[in-house]
């Protein structure tokens, strides 16, 4: 990856920043026809592929995402004028991915979530990837999740995202989860890397924390389980905030969002080293109850003391969890997703040392 300035603070497109210029030639034919369509549906005129401008944009760890932009022309339609550009976001999926979400449901999912008023609506699709409505928002960055206000309304869209009635099963899909991507992993490892990651002793970790973890007090709601600051946008002058990607979305312990958007906190995807997390960056115990009071309290709750503590409790059990998932997610990763410039296995080698260096204090914490 290219290491880029951070973006401006003013209303931009998402994401901030772009990874470089790209071709036309880069976005699949079936996409392409797609864009055609569009161009009159939406707008009234047809596409000139020599118009238009095509932006590869940083910070995708998954998929490749292209911003294309063509300009706008007298008769565009209303609202539009000589100066008006039309955007919109090509998504092409990532080689191999399949192994971690299934693409059906996340599209079913993006579709659903488009009914409820949330993130971009859907355009159209293509047989590996599709195009979504440009949000004309912001997306945040690494230092926004650090930011009273912006952190406080992160909380506030939290707890309205995890309240939403989704179609389809109820049931939490952490666990299973793990224990589909362990066997993943070590289906596609050498011996010599299982043993660098330990491999062979994380199917206990998994039953210790599922045991410890499911026999508890506890919220389930429909949960992002990829809060990264990426995957948020903020509407500048409106000062709302809205989420965006929900491939890995399914019902979990919200204890569990909220851990993995706090470990996010460690990370910055559009620095240099991307992959470098630097966990001093994992908020302190009075942010993260000033964050779960805001929670709590955004829908009309009037939480107790001991109801915090509850959750700041659990809370810091899913964080043990937040890092195997996103250290199976970066084995797998390195090995089915080749398009994308990012040191997988680094990041998963960082994700397991955390783990295991907090583990023994992390469990000794109460969580009822």
């Amino acid at each position: 990856m290219v290491a880029v300035d951070p973006p401006p603070r003013e209303a931009a497109a998402a994401p901030p920043a772009m990874k470089r210029s790209a071709s036309f030639d880069r976005v699949p034919e079936e996409a392409r026809r797609i864009l055609h369509r569009l161009a009159g549906e939406l707008w009234g005129g047809d596409v000139d592929p020599a118009a238009l401008a095509v932006s590869q944009l940083k910070g995708a760890m998954t998929n490749e995402v292209f911003r294309i932009t063509w300009p706008g022309g007298g008769g565009g339609g209303e609202g539009e004028g000589e100066g008006d550009h039309r955007k919109v976001l090509v998504r092409i999926y990532g080689q191999g991915v399949e192994v971690f979400f299934d693409r059906a449901d996340e599209v079913r999912t993006f579709e659903c979530m488009s009914r409820h008023g949330q993130g971009p609506r859907l355009l159209g699709r293509f047989p590996n990837g599709r195009i979504e409505e440009f949000i004309n928002a912001r997306t945040l960055s690494a230092a926004d999740l650090r930011d009273a206000e912006i952190s406080s309304l992160i909380a506030k869209k939290l707890r309205e995202f995890h309240d939403l009635d989704m179609p389809g099963p109820k049931n939490v899909s952490l666990w299973q989860r793990l224990r589909r991507w362990l066997e993943e992993a070590r289906g596609r490892c050498s011996p010599e890397e299982a043993r660098q990651f330990s491999l062979e002793k994380l199917g206990d970790e998994i039953a210790m924390l599922d045991i410890a973890l499911s026999g508890v007090d506890q919220r389930v709601g429909f949960c992002h389980n990829d809060l990264q600051y990426g995957n948020i946008m903020i509407y500048e002058e409106t000062r709302q905030v809205t989420l965006i990607d929900y491939e890995y979305a399914s019902f979990n312990p919200v204890a569990f969002d909220i851990a993995n958007h706090f470990c996010e906190m460690s990370a910055d995807y559009h620095s240099a080293t991307p992959h470098v997390l630097d966990f001093t960056k994992y908020p302190g115990i009075d942010e993260q109850r000033r964050f779960v009071q805001t929670y709590l309290r955004s829908s009309g709750e009037n939480p107790s003391d001991a109801e915090v503590e509850h959750l700041l409790g659990l809370i810091a059990k899913y964080s043990l969890a937040s890092h195997i998932f996103w250290g199976l997610w970066g084995i797998i990763s390195g090995h089915v997703n080749k398009n994308i410039d990012f040191e997988y296995q680094e990041y998963a080698r960082q994700r397991f040392d955390q783990y295991w260096k907090t583990k023994d204090q992390t469990l000794g914490s109460k969580s009822n």
